[in-house]
């Protein structure tokens, strides 16, 4: 396997999450692993950046020897995933929003989260081979 990278600059509005999806599957089939691994990695368009026009996500792909490292970065207000409120509890179950962290955590073998000094907040997602 060839490593590779893919770079995305993609506004915060509704309609970029269709064309994030749809880079995230290419790249991610294109390094060998299911589409499942794409699953939720635009989260940043509606949540960080609020869908606010003004500011931009940014989206990296690195397709390395032997995992996949992708780096999302908003320019929201940043958030702390500690206070982030646990889908699985009973109280949480039917509700429609909330369970992102939680995909992430489950999909991938690393997630991390940095407060960015200019603003925003950068995650990080590595899926190993």
């Amino acid at each position: 396997m060839t490593e590779q990278t893919t770079r995305l600059v993609l506004p915060s509005h509704i309609e970029a999450v269709a064309d994030a999806a749809a880079a995230a599957n290419g790249f991610v089939q294109s390094c060998g692993l299911g589409e499942e691994i794409a699953f939720g990695i635009t989260n940043a368009i509606v949540h960080g950046n609020q869908e606010d026009e003004a500011k931009k996500v940014e989206v990296t792909f690195n397709c390395l020897e032997h995992a996949l490292e992708i780096e999302v970065k908003d320019q929201g207000e940043g958030f702390d995933p500690a206070t982030v409120p646990d889908p699985t509890d009973p109280a949480n179950i039917l509700k429609t929003s909330g369970r992102g962290i939680f995909l992430m955590r489950t999909f991938m073998d690393e997630v991390d989260w940095l407060a960015r000094p200019e603003g925003g907040t950068k995650v990080r997602l590595v899926k190993k081979f």
